[in-house]
């Protein structure tokens, strides 16, 4: 007589299975939202906790699917494994943004000039809802950000504002930076005393002017424009950027500024949304000016 062995079927492996699509669905539905929809970051990150916590439930059910079958061979590997499948993705967005919650500083706001930052054209306003952050960046801020990013400094370039204005205008495109406000653009204009100088290089010398120019007085620079911060002389620049895949909102402001034949430039970026920026303002920052040192290759300073 033949025995038929009935392997015994796993129940935890095929809820496993459940739970973990469910949580897979809500987050990529709420991510494409956030991303391209109307949904808001504090709303985003509330459906993918909930979305954490099926696929974390998904992962404890697969463990006991994948235990019984190596046990007494139940049924329900395949349901295991595609419920481990599917848990990686909301897994792997919680991962990655837990170790960066705790290595990181938990500030929102970083500048490349910590003593008198670049004040913004238009102040940033962010829905805060159930994240809520300090309202003004406080000293020890700046202080935690300089312990965290000591490289992130500003730039000094050996060449005409106009020419430094171009190449900013360039990495803003490049980095998909949507600009919505700009100041003092007008004082990136070429040289007019050159341009008279090259005008009439050819004229004769010999030759008495008909009208002999008299110098007005110049008027005194305004030194801060009325903010710290900001001169009348500076060029400043501000925008928004958004994170190329979960399409966090970040205020971005660029300040160049003429100094002794050189131009300054000092960048501002901002989170929209929270505390905590994960360190993504800072990197933006850092990879920002690494574009505009590879676009004006040449006349870089210290």
């Amino acid at each position: 007589m033949m025995v038929r062995y009935e392997r015994p079927y796993s129940h935890a492996a095929h809820w496993a299975r459940r739970f973990a699509r469910i949580g897979f669905v809500i987050f990529v539905l709420s991510l494409a939202a956030h991303r391209f929809g109307p949904l808001t970051t504090p709303h985003f990150l509330a459906l993918a906790a909930f979305a954490v916590a099926f696929a974390l439930l998904a992962v404890l059910l697969a463990a006991v699917g994948l235990t019984r079958l190596w046990q007494v061979a139940a049924i329900g590997g395949t349901a295991s494994v595609s419920a481990l499948f599917h848990a990686a993705l909301p897994l792997g967005f919680f991962g990655y943004g837990a170790v960066q919650y705790l290595t990181r500083p938990a500030i929102y706001d970083v500048s490349t000039d910590t003593l008198t930052p670049p004040p913004w054209i238009n102040a940033p306003v962010a829905e805060e809802s159930w994240m809520k952050r300090k309202p003004i960046v406080t000293p020890e801020d700046r202080e935690a950000q300089i312990a965290a990013y000591p490289g992130l400094t500003g730039r000094r370039y050996d060449g005409a504002l106009d020419r430094v204005f171009q190449g900013v205008r360039k990495v803003v495109e490049e980095t998909r930076i949507a600009t919505t406000a700009e100041l003092g653009v007008e004082n990136a204009r070429a040289d007019l005393e050159d341009l008279a100088v090259g005008a009439g290089a050819g004229a004769d010398t010999n030759r008495e002017p008909e009208v002999v120019p008299v110098p007005a007085t110049r008027p005194a620079p305004d030194i801060d424009g009325g903010m710290p911060g900001r001169r009348s002389s500076d060029i400043v620049l501000q925008g928004e950027w958004r994170t190329l895949i979960v399409g966090f909102r970040f205020d971005v402001l660029i300040r160049l500024r003429e100094e002794a034949e050189t131009t300054l430039v000092d960048l501002r970026v901002a989170s929209r949304d929270g505390q905590h920026d994960l360190g993504i303002s800072a990197k933006f920052a850092e990879e920002f000016l690494r574009a505009l040192d590879a676009e004006l290759l040449g006349i870089a300073g210290d």
